[in-house]
């Protein structure tokens, strides 16, 4: 069979603090999203979803693009950008305008987009995006497109993505050092949240966590729109530094081991199994010798087991408690989503359900055309989900400003369209 011919391409960088991936997808002629290639490696620079070394950071960012591009066999300009820290923060605002009982068009909806700026206070932060959730008429809520329908009034609802502005102008001028063109940057909620979350999800009320290396951000969604979130700094990575800092051994080797033996749920047999620090095939001697250790270097798998529960205990109080506070609780406080990183931790969906007391599953991308498998995986969710926010080209209504302006300059003509309309309508 002869390969797809694309017709349009997207390409993403995903600034992890545990590592930096990139992935190109193209969009074919019959409307399929392909991937082309995808690349990653170890961050460095960044630490709490924070640019704190920009050189380190423009390397890691010009590596994973390379290695997309290579595995693509193309070359790209521009990216969307995914961001998890910059004081990320979320607020809904609703516009209602009168319609006078006829019918909706394109003009009526740009117009309400553009009094939608009007109720923007970013407060003197940057304004990441700015986008029309779903439209109310005369109070019947979850419109997805009011045009052709008649109403008397007709209302928005605008989800609003604030951030601080430095943290965000040193992501920019990190990938831009990339020789990279910035589309824009997306914050990691919004687009995890696209490639884990069903439609009936987002609008019977879910709790999406995306459980990073360093940060992990709490987003709620109901009635089909994204209505807060809070970023807790806690991550899969200090589970590491307490096993490390346990066994007086090192990172590298602490996170092997809560990969390839570490477990949320401990067993009977945990204390009977005793697992080696030192990976195959490493030299006689290589690292410390860890604490509680045999005389072959191997520790108690229920010592390792006890370690990260121990860490998983004050994760899910924090949770808990974000969660409460952002009045996640009643028959619409029920699902929660885990995803990012550090959901791949055995049993962590049953702990943390116990400990909730909520459903909890967890979530990963969507299979799609030409995706590796390692990156069908939780930890790949916001890098696929700024793909799929990149193919569905969201409305911003900062971007329509001028558009709308200018069908509202149309003079007499366009208001005699409007009352020969009217006329129609009514008579």
């Amino acid at each position: 069979m002869a390969a797809p011919r694309i017709t349009k391409v997207f390409a993403a960088v995903n600034l992890g603090s545990f590592r930096t991936s990139a992935m190109i997808a193209g969009l074919s002629e019959s409307g399929d999203l392909l991937v082309l290639g995808s690349g990653h490696r170890a961050s460095q620079g960044i630490k709490r979803g924070y640019v704190v070394d920009m050189l380190a950071a423009t390397h890691s960012v010009r590596d994973a693009i390379e290695r997309a591009e290579k595995m693509a066999n193309t070359s790209v300009t521009q990216v969307l950008v995914g961001c998890a820290g910059a004081g990320l923060a979320s607020s809904t605002a609703q516009v209602e305008v009168e319609i006078g009982g006829r019918r909706i068009e394109d003009d009526d909806i740009a117009h309400l987009l553009v009094a939608a700026r009007d109720v923007i206070q970013p407060d003197g932060r940057i304004v990441l995006h700015a986008q029309p959730a779903h439209y109310t008429l005369d109070g019947a809520h979850g419109v997805p497109s009011p045009k052709g329908l008649h109403a008397d009034r007709l209302a928005v609802d605008i989800h609003v993505m604030l951030a601080d502005g430095a943290p965000i102008r040193n992501i920019r001028e990190t990938v831009e050092n990339a020789h990279l063109k910035v589309d824009g940057v997306v914050a990691a909620p919004v687009a995890a949240g696209l490639a884990c979350l069903t439609p009936e999800e987002r609008d019977l009320g879910v709790a999406l966590v995306d459980f990073g290396a360093e940060v992990t951000t709490v987003s709620v969604h109901a009635g089909g729109m994204l209505l807060g979130m809070q970023v807790l700094p806690f991550g899969s990575g200090d589970i590491t530094d307490a096993v490390a800092s346990a066994f007086g051994i090192r990172r590298y080797q602490a996170e092997r081991l809560k990969c390839m033996s570490g477990s949320a749920i401990a067993s009977p047999a945990d204390h009977r199994e005793m697992i080696p620090v030192n990976a195959p095939g490493d030299p006689e001697g290589a690292g410390p010798v860890a604490r509680h250790a045999d005389d072959k270097n191997r520790i108690p798998r229920a010592e390792l087991i006890s370690v990260i529960t121990q860490q998983l205990g004050h994760f899910t109080d924090e949770l808990g408690r974000c969660l409460k506070a952002m009045g996640f609780t009643g028959t619409r406080g029920q699902q929660v989503v885990l995803t990012g990183g550090g959901a791949q931790l055995p049993g962590l969906a049953d702990y943390a359900q116990s400990a909730l007391g909520r459903p909890v599953r967890i979530g990963a991308p969507p299979g799609m055309l030409g995706l590796p498998q390692g990156h069908a995986t939780p930890s790949s969710s916001t890098l696929v989900g700024l793909i799929l926010h990149a193919a569905s080209d969201p409305v911003d209504i900062r971007k329509l400003t001028m558009a709308a302006q200018g069908q509202g300059a149309t003079s007499l003509w366009g208001m005699g369209r409007r009352i020969v309309r009217a006329l129609k309508d009514y008579f």
